[in-house]
């Protein structure tokens, strides 16, 4: 018996993926403080198109962290975030990292 209470799911490698997107800052917090309103913005049709799973700063907050689904290619998503207003204005950079997830909550198959 495992500890969850969940049951999980193999995918082999190679199958659809996900990208995890790390934001670092580069601009004092006063900077990224007067763009945050326009970044969040820019996020919030990405969430409702279920684009982006999940999106929140790090702890501590020295950058952010995006969740998106699979289902399109990493130099989209490259291109998509070069609008984001953090990089626009050159608050943040980013890091891309694209994953095959090898198991998973199986509420998480619509978003590979």
């Amino acid at each position: 018996e495992t500890p969850w209470p969940y049951h999980f799911t193999l995918v082999h490698l190679g199958k659809p993926s996900m990208f995890v997107v790390i934001l670092r800052y580069l601009k004092p917090m006063d900077e990224v403080e007067a763009r945050t309103a326009e970044h969040r913005a820019w996020l919030d049709p990405h969430v409702r198109s279920g684009l982006l799973i999940a999106t929140g700063p790090m702890v501590p907050r020295t950058g952010g962290v995006l969740l998106a689904r699979g289902g399109g290619t990493r130099e989209a998503l490259v291109a998509l975030l070069r609008d984001d207003p953090f990089q626009v204005h050159g608050v943040a950079e980013y890091e891309v990292i694209e994953f095959a997830p090898g198991k998973y909550h199986p509420a998480m198959a619509e978003f590979l």
